[in-house]
């Protein structure tokens, strides 16, 4: 990821109240793809919100990104 854009991000994610609170939105929205997943009979509702759950998880991970040393 460009180093632009995530020097501009470290605010968020190194200020604990707002990182927990963007983690606890990120856990809310996994939930509600979650059940979606569960409910879905067409194979494209079922891709989308796999697809829907990896890239919250993986927003779980943008302090590690972040945060990195390069």
């Amino acid at each position: 990821m460009n180093k632009l854009f995530l020097s501009k991000l470290k605010t968020l994610v190194n200020t604990k109240t707002q990182w927990e609170a963007f983690n606890e939105l990120l856990e809310h929205n996994i939930g509600l793809h979650q059940k979606k997943l569960e409910q879905a009979v067409d194979m494209a509702d079922i891709y989308k919100a796999q697809g829907a759950i990896q890239v919250l998880r993986q927003l779980k991970f943008l302090r590690d990104e972040v945060n990195a040393e390069k």
